[in-house]
């Protein structure tokens, strides 16, 4: 992504050595010493050196390579050959020239940019060798800052993880050419983008065709590749770039970015134009405002979902790096205005370019200033709950170790087009689409089918029809019901790995509530192979008749000899009379204890009273209203066995029962 967007690409120490010169007064020199060199070569030297200051980078090398094929060593067309790669974004191509200028003259600009060169190559560990020698020629604090950053991004691109780690990204083969197309975006049914194709000259800082703005139908993803065609709304100028265009979400209003004209009368700088929709048609694009000095560079805009702020790039002064990002906000006169710089989070030394605000507060953009893969990556500025701003490498299945840029969601954040230069594409820079390809997830239903019985005393269990079964999820939420049929059963679908609560029911009964798991129930999903999976599962529920004065013992409640307090054991039984309280809040109960015959009637009263009265106050402490509660203790005056002889008979006689005394409607 060359051609526009790049005219003024600059690395970090350019920015901080000429924070307030132009970088072609920068290289001025190079001039002053070509004049004194080989005589033969002085027409070539001339020319190439017009061409470097004006610009012409792609020519420049031309023509220097030209000496450079008979003089393989000389300096000065080594430096002009390596600083024209990298001014035209080109920087990997600049190493084997930065290589000889080292050995030759080893300053600390040589020795960083050779370390840009290699880090563009993915060379790594050489990289951070250069940039290690740069730092011993300055002591310039804000160099040296500078240089240890490139190395600690360096170290840190190996622990970049993947943001959408199941996301694809396509090649779309069928929209790109052999020259450039890049920045897409939609509206209304149509997706707008830059390219090369149907170019009326050459740019000349690096050889690629001028591009335009075009248009083709499309939906989502889907392009309609056999109808692209030149921008309608309004005519491509030619003889210049134009390019990254943003369109309002209304549509009613454009803005791309203009510059790189071939004419001197034309305006010095890339810049913002825009095209406002009056009536039947676009206005014919004018200059923002929003540039505000024809001599800043102002590119790829995109709006704020809202259509109310404008988003874009730009060198002017003040900025952290070589291009910063800024936002404007729209005015009453529905242009764009006080643009502000969005800080040194996003904002580095390097630069940052493509700027992508999304409905949820994310932000987008490309920037090669953050540790990345090589050149720009795409990257997110995203929120914490304390606010907090973090920035994100996309990871490795979005980035790649070119240039990776003009990011837009067709579905946020599922799918979508970004623009890379990377290897194997169909041209310069080429359109790319992803699609979220996560795997879906198997589905395991459980089905669980609730049988219904009565319990009859010395019977065998019977089925209960028109029981009414509910079902409760973990967040007590009710998530079906139904009333058991003549077979006394009900079918539930239930989550995998959930619990529940299953209540039945009935006029007449005891009502209950069971819990029920199928965590550990169901096969894992990833060893499945079918996309739906039916897991039958079986439980049963039996219900206890509910009949007024029937005793009911409570087995298992033992006291220790001559007390009354609850233990441990006895506490487990009436946890579960406690539960039958609950299901059943309509009832009234008594509670009686009853002793064996071995002490006087006097004392197994009292007794019998205690510990009667001991169980009650343990299911008050359980959330039982004690006016639902009676305690009773007959001592031995119910014995079941008259004359017990063996401690089993004895135990049999003492024992804890309940019934219920009330039914209240």
């Amino acid at each position: 992504m060359r051609n526009l967007n790049f005219k003024k690409y600059c690395d970090p120490i350019s920015r901080l050595k000429n924070k307030n010169q132009n970088m072609k007064h920068y290289f001025f020199w190079i001039s002053l010493l070509f004049l004194g060199g080989i005589s033969s070569c002085k027409s070539l030297q001339e020319k190439g050196n017009d061409q470097f200051l004006s610009g012409q980078y792609q020519y420049a090398i031309s023509t220097y390579s030209q000496i450079l094929a008979d003089d393989p060593e000389n300096k000065e067309a080594n430096q002009v050959i390596a600083e024209s790669y990298r001014l035209s974004n080109r920087i990997e191509k600049a190493g084997p020239y930065y290589e000889k200028l080292v050995t030759e003259d080893p300053t600390f600009e040589n020795y960083y940019r050779l370390g840009l060169s290699l880090k563009a190559q993915e060379k790594n560990e050489e990289a951070k060798t250069a940039f290690e020698k740069a730092k011993g020629y300055t002591q310039d604090e804000s160099f040296l800052a500078e240089t240890q950053r490139q190395i600690e991004a360096i170290k840190l691109k190996d622990g970049i993880e993947n943001y959408w780690p199941n996301h694809v990204l396509v090649n779309y083969k069928e929209l790109n050419t052999a020259g450039a197309d890049y920045a897409p975006v939609l509206s209304e049914d149509f997706i707008y983008f830059t390219s090369g194709r149907q170019a009326s000259g050459l740019y000349a800082a690096d050889g690629s065709p001028y591009t335009k703005l075009f248009r083709a139908r499309a939906e989502g993803l889907r392009v309609d590749t056999k109808a692209v065609q030149a921008l309608p709304e309004f005519k491509n100028e030619e003889g210049l770039n134009q390019a990254a265009i943003a369109i309002s979400p209304d549509g009613n209003t454009i803005i791309y970015a203009r510059g790189n004209s071939t004419s001197a009368k034309d305006l010095p700088e890339t810049a913002l134009f825009v095209s406002y929709f009056r009536g039947a048609g676009f206005t014919q694009p004018i200059w923002m405002p929003v540039n505000e000095e024809e001599t800043w560079w102002n590119s790829t805009p995109a709006f704020s979902p809202d259509g109310t702020e404008l988003y874009f790039a730009s060198n002017r002064p003040g900025g952290f790096g070589g291009i910063d990002l800024y936002k404007a906000t729209r005015l009453a006169n529905a242009d764009f205005g006080n643009a502000v710089n969005l800080g040194p989070t996003i904002n580095t030394p390097g630069n940052e370019l493509f700027p992508r605000m999304t409905p949820d507060g994310k932000f987008f953009f490309s920037s090669d200033g953050h540790p990345g893969y090589g050149k720009l990556d795409l990257f997110v500025a995203e929120k914490d709950e304390a606010g907090k701003q973090t920035i994100r490498n996309l990871g490795d299945n979005i980035n790649s170790t070119n240039d990776d840029f003009g990011l837009f969601f067709t579905e946020y954040p599922k799918a979508g087009f970004i623009s890379s230069n990377r290897d194997g594409g169909e041209g310069d820079d080429d359109i790319y689409f992803f699609e979220d390809k996560t795997p879906k997830p198997k589905i395991v239903n459980v089905l669980l089918n609730v049988t219904t019985k009565e319990r009859i005393a010395g019977q065998p269990d019977k089925v209960l029809d028109q029981a009414r079964v509910v079902l409760y999820d973990g967040n007590n939420k009710q998530s079906g019901g139904d009333f058991s049929n003549t077979n006394g059963r009900v079918r539930f679908t239930l989550e995998p790995n959930a619990n529940f609560t299953i209540i039945a029911s009935k006029s007449g009964y005891f009502s209950k509530s069971v819990p029920y798991t199928t965590i550990g129930k169901t096969p894992d999903p990833a060893t499945l192979i079918q996309e739906v999976t039916n897991i039958t599962l079986d439980t049963t529920i039996i219900l206890d008749q509910l009949i007024l004065d029937k005793s009911i013992v409570l087995e298992n409640i033992y006291y220790d000899l001559d007390k009354a307090d609850i233990r441990p054991d006895a506490a487990i039984e009436l946890d579960k009379l406690v539960a039958v309280l609950k299901d059943n809040p309509s009832i009234r109960i008594e509670l009686s204890s009853h002793t064996d015959s071995r002490s006087s009637d006097a004392y197994n009263l009292d007794l019998s009273q205690r510990r009667a009265q001991s169980a009650v106050d343990y299911m008050v402490s359980k959330g039982i209203g004690a006016e639902r509660l009676v305690a009773k203790g007959y001592g031995e005056s119910q014995l079941i066995i008259p004359n017990a002889q063996t401690e089993e008979e004895h135990q049999v006689n003492r024992r804890t029962q309940f019934k219920v005394i009330e039914i209240k409607e």
